[in-house]
């Protein structure tokens, strides 16, 4: 996952897991946990959206913050977001590494997200910023601020 965007998601059903030992080990695992949460997404598939989450976590969309505490608050909000993207005919999500930079055991991304269509119509493009944590092995999302 290097700043240039090179790295693409490819949501092949992998689990978030291996240990990190240096920043390349890092982003190599940080790049996993994005492949699984775009699986989620492409999947509908709420548990494996979940997994990605550290607890709590601070999701800032449409200038308002929202603390979620537990696994229960976080799968009310992530179940009315897959409702509202199945409404608009969303099929499919990909995105495309803006930047990211790791400093021990805290990381910030920036992607850029196209959810499309089954026709391959883009139905929402956006950006999001993501801090992440390391939670022992696991790297994991503490805080999504959307633009």
């Amino acid at each position: 996952m290097a700043d240039d965007g090179g790295y693409q998601g490819t949501g092949n059903g992998s689990t978030n897991g291996a240990g990190t030992d240096s920043n390349g080990d890092a982003e190599e695992v940080i790049a996993q946990l994005f492949d699984d949460y775009q699986a989620g997404f492409n999947d509908y598939d709420i548990d494996r959206i979940c997994d990605c989450f550290a607890l709590p976590a601070i999701i800032w969309q449409h200038e308002k913050g929202h603390v979620f505490n537990d696994d229960e608050e976080l799968i009310e909000n992530i179940e009315a977001l897959l409702k509202a993207l199945e409404k608009e005919g969303v099929s499919h999500s990909d995105f495309h590494v803006v930047s990211s930079h790791v400093s021990g055991s805290t990381a910030l991304v920036t992607l850029d997200w196209t959810q499309e269509s089954s026709d391959g119509e883009a139905v929402f493009e956006f950006t999001c910023h993501y801090q992440l944590i390391q939670d022992g092995a696991d790297w994991v999302i503490a805080c999504i601020v959307n633009e």
